[in-house]
């Protein structure tokens, strides 16, 4: 007579997902204890972009980072943003208990379209946000084009040659 074995199905489910858990945060974090890990990494922020009749706005979530240090540069069609965000008391690593939020450098880099006006760029950063604003060639805007009206055309009786 064969022993057959009954797992429980939520245990198995919860080994699994633990498992796949350490494998990701493994690879993640470049394999190795957890202790011995670099707490910095590069980071992508997150970014908003629209758009409307005078230009085009981007907005990117830079918490904790200076805006005095980050980079914007254009070059041709491209608009680069780069920066860093530190950790704060990276000296004092034992004191954190955990760590989830990625530091170190970061890039993003965006394509323009041709009807941005790149010599009136402007940025400004508040509560976490810089905001880029690019702004339209005036000859790209959209234009409101009025309609005249004529007086309404009045037909005469054809003269009668007599």
């Amino acid at each position: 007579m064969a022993i057959i074995r009954r797992n429980d199905p939520f245990r198995d489910l919860v080994a699994l997902q633990d498992q796949l858990f350490r494998t990701f945060d493994s690879a993640y974090r470049g394999g190795g204890r957890e202790d011995e890990q670099s707490m910095v990494a590069t980071w992508s922020p997150l970014v908003d972009i629209f758009e409307d009749s005078e230009g085009i706005t981007l907005k990117a979530e830079l918490p904790e980072v200076d805006a005095k240090d980050v980079e914007i540069q254009v070059e041709g069609n491209t608009l680069t943003l780069k920066g860093e965000r530190n950790l704060e008391h990276e000296d004092k690593r034992d004191g954190y208990h955990r760590v989830e939020r990625t530091y170190g450098s970061f890039s993003r880099t965006f394509t323009l379209p041709s009807t941005v006006d790149v010599e009136h760029i402007t940025a400004e950063s508040k509560d976490g946000v810089l905001r880029v604003f690019l702004p339209k060639r005036p000859e790209t805007k959209p234009r409101q084009i009025k309609v005249a009206v004529s007086a309404p055309h009045t037909q005469s009786a054809p003269v009668s040659k007599q």
